[in-house]
């Protein structure tokens, strides 16, 4: 099941006084191989786009059930966002976190109200497919697998269509594909000559892998600094979604992911995580071909710790 044009046009209100509209800039690179722009969701309250789906997740919620809490299994940001909401409402909420997660993220869950339980990644990624957490009764928030969360993420969609009309492409991470698919559901629906493509990162790129073999497959995943995407598989539903909307999937190198965040900062003064500087690191490669190419930068919560790093281009401390 796919969010329709209507549903995102409607979360579009439902976000309204969570989420900002945020800006559609121009990537300052003039040698660049396309006409690349960047759209700023590191910019959201809480650093990323999954305030959009959180709010509008938890608005379709029953009141009685909202009382109860709310659960959710996240890296980071998807907890930041149901975090964000369930400490408007006045509500618990409980985030289940692989025990990879940066520490800035784990301190903004707790920031913002959330009581975090780090588990080892199988666990963390069973309990997305469990929808579920041994000892935890509330209402479980998925951070992707939900109509309601993918229609909130379409609304990205639905801004870039109306600041870029002339778009020829848009390049997302896939975390795990709530993103994608939500923005390729609104873009597909209103102007289904746009190409929109995935982003990954060779140390977790699963979709790439399901999309070459015609069926999701596990790949070696191994935890870096781009800890908002990566992944060892690919959830079934989310891929049958994927072959429907997307145009394919590209696959960015750890260190070029690196160089993009450097560009960023140094040109456009933009902090972006790892996952941020995915898609920029794609379409600095020319992988998405001629034209204007639109870049998701998904959020900005990047330990500044390694940020730094980063930015000084310390090698031996960038995984």
């Amino acid at each position: 099941m796919l969010p329709t044009l209507e549903q995102i046009k409607q979360a579009q209100t439902t976000i309204a006084g969570a989420a900002i509209r945020t800006p559609l800039v121009r990537l300052n690179v003039a040698d660049a191989p396309d006409e690349i722009y960047l759209k700023l969701e590191n910019l959201q309250p809480i650093g990323s786009f999954k305030i959009r789906g959180a709010a509008n997740a938890m608005a379709h919620i029953p009141p009685a059930e909202l009382q109860k809490g709310v659960l959710t299994a996240s890296a980071g940001n998807m907890a930041q966002g149901v975090a964000w909401q369930a400490r408007a409402l006045g509500i618990p909420c409980t985030v289940i976190s692989p025990d990879t997660a940066p520490a800035t993220k784990i301190d903004a869950i707790k920031r913002l109200g959330g009581r975090p339980i780090q588990v080892p990644f199988e666990i963390w990624w069973q309990t997305f497919q469990d929808r579920a957490y041994p000892g935890v009764e509330a209402t479980f928030v998925h951070a992707f697998d939900d109509v309601n969360v993918m229609a909130g993420n379409g609304t990205i969609g639905l801004e870039i269509l109306e600041d870029l009309p002339d778009v020829d492409a848009i390049l997302v991470p896939w975390g795990g594909g709530g993103l994608s698919c939500g923005i390729a559901a609104a873009v597909k629906a209103l102007k289904p000559s746009c190409r929109v493509y995935a982003a990954e990162v060779t140390t977790g790129a699963p979709l790439s892998a399901a999309l070459a073999a015609g069926s999701p497959q596990v790949v070696n995943y191994q935890p870096s600094f781009v800890d908002g995407i990566a992944s060892k598989t690919v959830f079934p539903q989310m891929f049958e979604r994927a072959k429907k909307l997307l145009d394919g999937a590209f696959v960015a190198e750890l260190d070029d992911v690196a160089a993009a965040l450097r560009l960023m900062a140094e040109r456009n003064r933009i902090i972006a995580e790892g996952a941020g500087a995915c898609p920029v690191a794609c379409a600095l490669e020319g992988k998405a071909g001629g034209g204007k190419i639109v870049c998701i930068v998904s959020g900005g919560n990047i330990d500044l710790s390694k940020l730094c790093d980063i930015l000084m281009d310390k090698r031996a401390n960038i995984s």
